[in-house]
């Protein structure tokens, strides 16, 4: 619709302008902005929840699921959990302005490398309205102005975050328009945002795989994405077998629907015979459906025979696929085929093993002796991350506050002109 290409070309427009003071902001005004606005959301708790409140009702009457209303509620811990978010990334340093490498050329030229703002992110993303919170705190900590999209489904949730941090923007000289929610449920605010190259300089889709396959297919803009997590991990024949069956149970049971939960186990059959009835005894007390090849059925007679369809399913719930392979390179080669380059584990206490898994498979986190439920910025020590990339340009991994920066190329000379 026009009206919605023009409001968001507007909004998009007024990102870059602000994007421009956004860059320059020193490092004390960026996280008094961050920590005001944690207090702020903890003190405006109520008309937050009230707002909110209004997207719970409308998704009920849509019949939506618990689990998606879960996701949907700002609850107290909710709202705690994103005030001390933006609390730990302003305790964070500031990337902007690091010089990362100095060098001297043979003419005396000193080339360097700084990092800088990337400048406006897009962000699209489904349900969670604590994702604006998230993903606005780290852009402006990085320097960036930021457009958010967030689901129909919580729109009422999203514009009220949105007031705050406007608020807090313009108490602080800072322009509100370095963080905007596109204020409208018309989806094609969307393809409209997509379609914005000149003032929009990445796109970072945060949802199930379909909106983010839509995105890749309609962007005119870089992406960053990944599709699906579908994680294994490969219990050596030389595993720790109490370990082994920990890891996997962690990586399994502790939260089944999220995108770093394991999908696959892959179990040397030189282990198999003991380690699968220790795990499966496991899994099975906490409902988890094991889906095996042939030789997992003989060893688990009570497991259900995997079909082509389960290996390399992101099933995002407690079931689990289960193959014995008889060596690690055939455990590798599954992964290279039915992987998703989000993260991979080995449970092995050979060292030479452990180094060619780590050498070998390509994910944006490879794991050993422990859970793939590692990989998420605050558990790897980013402080906070704004969505995994299992795409290579140009992060690769949970992307922190650097990964929303990029460098470019200085130079220092004293008359130097090339012959």
């Amino acid at each position: 619709m026009a009206d919605t290409r023009e409001l968001v070309k507007d909004m998009a427009e007024k990102a870059r302008s602000a994007s421009r003071r956004v860059a320059l902001l020193s490092t004390d005004v960026k996280n008094r902005v961050l920590l005001e606005t944690a207090d702020r959301i903890e003190a405006e708790k109520g008309f937050l929840q009230e707002e909110n409140r209004k997207d719970l009702d409308a998704g009920r009457k849509k019949g939506l699921t618990p689990a998606f209303l879960d996701r949907l509620e700002l609850s107290d811990k909710v709202i705690a959990s994103m005030a001390q978010g933006l609390r730990e990334v302003a305790a964070l340093p500031d990337p902007v302005g690091e010089v990362v490498r100095m060098w001297k050329r043979p003419n005396g030229l000193q080339v360097g490398r700084v990092r800088i703002p990337l400048g406006v992110i897009g962000m699209i993303y489904e349900s969670r309205p604590n994702v604006t919170i998230d993903a606005a705190g780290l852009c402006l900590k990085a320097g960036n102005a930021i457009i958010l999209k967030g689901g129909s489904d919580a729109i009422n949730s999203n514009l009220a975050l949105a007031s705050i941090l406007s608020s807090v923007l313009g108490d602080n000289g800072v322009p509100g328009e370095a963080v905007q929610v596109i204020p409208t449920t018309d989806r094609s605010a969307v393809t409209d945002m997509l379609a914005m190259e000149e003032e929009i300089d990445l796109i970072i889709p945060r949802g199930g795989e379909g909106l983010i396959r839509f995105v890749v297919e309609h962007s005119r803009i870089p992406v960053l994405k990944h599709y699906k997590g579908v994680c294994h991990v490969y219990v050596d024949r030389y595993a720790d077998l109490e370990m082994a069956r920990d890891i996997c149970f962690n990586s399994k049971v502790q939260r089944p629907g999220v995108c770093n939960a394991m999908e696959g186990m892959l179990v040397h059959s030189g282990i198999a015979g003991e380690f699968l009835p220790m795990v499966g005894d496991s899994l099975r007390e906490a409902g988890v459906e094991i889906r095996g090849c042939s030789r997992t059925c003989e060893i688990l007679p009570w497991a259900t025979p995997a079909t082509e369809a389960d290996w390399g399913e992101e099933f995002l719930s407690l079931i689990l696929a289960v193959r014995v392979v008889d060596s690690m390179d055939d455990a590798m080669d599954y992964i290279a085929r039915y992987g998703s380059n989000h993260t991979e584990a080995i449970v092995t206490r050979d060292y030479a093993r452990a180094r060619q898994f780590l050498n070998q498979v390509d994910a944006s986190l490879v794991v050993v002796n422990a859970s793939t439920r590692f990989n998420d910025g605050g558990q790897l020590g980013l402080g906070a991350e704004i969505g995994i990339s299992t795409s290579k340009l140009h992060a690769y991994g949970p992307m922190g506050l650097e990964e929303l920066t990029t460098t470019k190329f200085i130079a220092f000379g004293d008359g130097q002109i090339r012959q």
